[in-house]
C-alpha cells in the first residue's frame, strides 16, 4: 500500500528530520520526499509531496507526528488547483 501526503516542507533539511522522525515511529514502512513540486503557489496547491509505504499505514498518525513538527501535511487530492 501506498498513501501520498502533501505538505508545506520546502527545504530539504526539514524534510531529513521528519524523515528521521517517521522512521523512527514507524520503523516497518518507507517514507520519501519529493520538494521538487513545491511550486510559488501557497499551500495547498504549492506543496511538496510525502510517499508512505508499507502494509498498514496510518494516516492520521503521520498527518500528527508532521503537523506536531509544526508543518501542514494532509492526504493529496485528486484536484487541479486554478
Amino acid at each position: 500500500m501506498v498513501v501520498v501526503l502533501m505538505s508545506d516542507i520546502r527545504k530539504a533539511d526539514e524534510a531529513n528530520s521528519i524523515l528521521e522522525a517517521l522512521r523512527l515511529r514507524f520503523p516497518n514502512l518507507k517514507f520519501n520526499f519529493d520538494l521538487d513540486d513545491y511550486a510559488a503557489k501557497p499551500f495547498p496547491c504549492g506543496h511538496s509531496v510525502l510517499r508512505a509505504e508499507g502494509a498498514h499505514i496510518e494516516s492520521a498518525k503521520i498527518i500528527s507526528l508532521v503537523a506536531h513538527a509544526g508543518f501542514q501535511c494532509r492526504e493529496l487530492e485528486d484536484k487541479v488547483c486554478g
